[in-house]
């Protein structure tokens, strides 16, 4: 009798843990999946407000048309229907873009003055502190979730039921790895 209550309550402490466990890596994939929804509104965001910049910008620094053009090609294709790796090369195309606009700004003091462009730089500015803000948040999120995904017991359990390691969102090369500037001071 007492043998057999000691295996039941081995058992229910085992039947405990395994739904523990896959309740938890449940709740880290979805803190990761929320964390990117994040940082893709404010990648969306600047998105979006790049093709008004390169307008602002073009009507004062018509003779540099073509390295506008090439930030205009580096925002990539339609957001929407871009995967999550994507998205994040297109912000980390934008990101090696945007010293490029600042650069021609500085050239052209009536820009530098232009209302249009104080406010649309003003707002980009603040996007860039947003979306660094939510990649860290995205990273956080997906440290937490591949260490669940390895450690034991949990890492048996994702193993059982398919949940795979997400990927961070890591820095290409030593240019983007230094801040974006956004000044028109």
């Amino acid at each position: 009798m007492i043998v057999g209550l000691i295996i039941g309550g081995v058992i229910l402490l085992i039947i405990i843990i395994f739904i523990a466990c896959y309740n938890g890596l449940v709740r880290k994939r979805a803190a990761v999946e929320e964390g990117f929804s994040t940082m893709d509104v404010y990648m969306k965001k600047r998105f979006d407000l790049i093709p008004n910049l390169v307008e602002t910008v073009k009507g004062y620094a018509k003779h540099e048309k073509e390295t506008l053009d090439n930030i205009i090609k580096a925002r990539g294709a339609n957001y929407a229907d871009m995967t999550p790796e994507q998205k994040m090369e297109s912000s980390r195309n934008i990101s090696r873009m945007i010293p490029n606009i600042m650069a021609l700004a500085e050239s052209y003091p009536d820009l530098k003055a232009n209302q249009n462009f104080m406010q649309l730089s003003a707002e980009l500015s603040q996007v860039e502190q947003d979306i660094a803000n939510a990649r860290k948040y995205y990273n956080g999120c997906v440290k937490n979730y591949n260490i669940a995904c390895e450690v034991f017991p949990s890492g048996m359990i994702a193993g059982m039921f398919g949940f795979q390691k997400a990927t961070m969102y890591e820095i290409s090369d030593a240019t983007e790895r230094e801040n974006v500037k956004v000044s028109f001071d």
